[in-house]
């Protein structure tokens, strides 16, 4: 694969698409899609349940369902890893980009030791000795924090808590050391002193490896505490892209607005939260237009005809008619 420059961004997306066909019709949940990533940057995907988040991580991955099709383009490297041949998807999965799913327990066999599992990554695509895997395991689940870490090579999944089966998975996805580590809601499962653990385990090891990872997530505090930058999607669209200090401190679109404003704050005492009214559209039957547009408080006669995606200057996009000043 050709190599980044230190300014060339090491995953580039532009207008991705992910189709499903159902015996209803057609079903988009991902729509024209964009967004960078250099290596060490942290880029976090937020929205509500069905915005696509997660299927925008399989695409990536190839690990769509069977009745899925992809459009569009991603460059990884400088090179195009959509549709790509299994065989070179199961190479680039294995040495360039790794993921860390949901649930550790389900993606956990539990019926091998831990440390079979571990070293079986090493053993099959880095083509080490048994007891070479065994000893860059324990180094890796060292690297994540394990405590005793050698002796929990010789335990069972069941035999771990779920923040440290989550290190478990975390350091599955590193063995290897991709360049770009894909996290799909990887505290959903843990109380907030083990999610606080696990961000601060990403950041270390970001720094220590110059890993790139996208974190996908409906927690606004997780994003917070480890992006350098944002996407804000609805319905499988982009409303707003760009920088996580941007996105936090000068949201511009009414929907990101609306998730922030339903975030509890320590300094907001008394105060009620915000509700963003209606619900999630159905992606079989999408309102023309702005799919955001019949739960939008701006909501104007153009919204429900198109849907705009404009550069607001420093690589920042955001889908709206209204003015940044006109919904702040």
């Amino acid at each position: 694969m050709i190599s980044t420059t230190q300014n060339s961004p090491l995953l580039d997306v532009n207008d991705l698409r992910v189709t499903f066909s159902t015996p209803d019709g057609d079903v988009t949940a991902v729509n024209n899609l964009t967004f960078s990533l250099r290596a060490g940057e942290t880029l976090g995907i937020v929205g509500e349940s069905g915005s696509g988040k997660s299927q925008t991580a399989f695409a990536l991955m190839g690990l769509l369902a069977a009745n899925g099709r992809i459009d569009g383009s991603a460059r990884f490297n400088g090179s195009e890893i959509l549709n790509l041949p299994e065989r070179q998807l199961n190479r680039l999965r294995a040495e360039q980009i790794s993921m860390i799913f949901q649930d550790p327990m389900t993606s956990l066999n539990p019926y091998l030791r831990v440390g079979e599992q571990l070293m079986e990554v090493l053993m099959l695509h880095k083509k080490m000795s048994k007891a070479e895997a065994f000893e860059a395991s324990v180094q890796m689940l060292d690297a994540v924090k394990m405590p005793e870490a050698r002796k929990r090579m010789r335990m069972y999944p069941h035999e771990f808590s779920g923040g440290m089966r989550q290190r478990v998975m975390i350091a599955m996805a590193l063995l290897c050391r991709p360049k770009l580590l894909i996290a799909d809601e990887p505290t959903t499962a843990l109380d907030v002193t083990v999610q606080a653990q696990i961000m601060t385990l990403l950041n270390e090891l970001k720094r220590e490896f110059n890993t790139a990872i996208i974190m996908i997530t409906h927690d606004l505090g997780v994003v917070a505490g480890i992006c350098d930058k944002v996407l804000v999607m609805y319905a499988g669209r982009t409303m707003e892209y760009g920088t996580a200090r941007d996105i936090f401190y000068r949201p511009t679109h009414p929907y990101a607005i609306g998730l922030l404003n339903a975030v509890p704050r320590l300094d907001g005492e008394g105060e009620s939260l915000t509700t963003i009214a209606g619900n999630p559209p159905n992606l079989l039957q999408l309102p023309a237009g702005c799919p955001f547009q019949p739960r939008c408080r701006y909501a104007m006669e153009q919204c429900r005809y198109a849907l705009p995606l404009a550069d607001i200057g420093e690589g920042r996009l955001r889908a709206c008619f209204k003015t940044p000043e006109e919904v702040l």
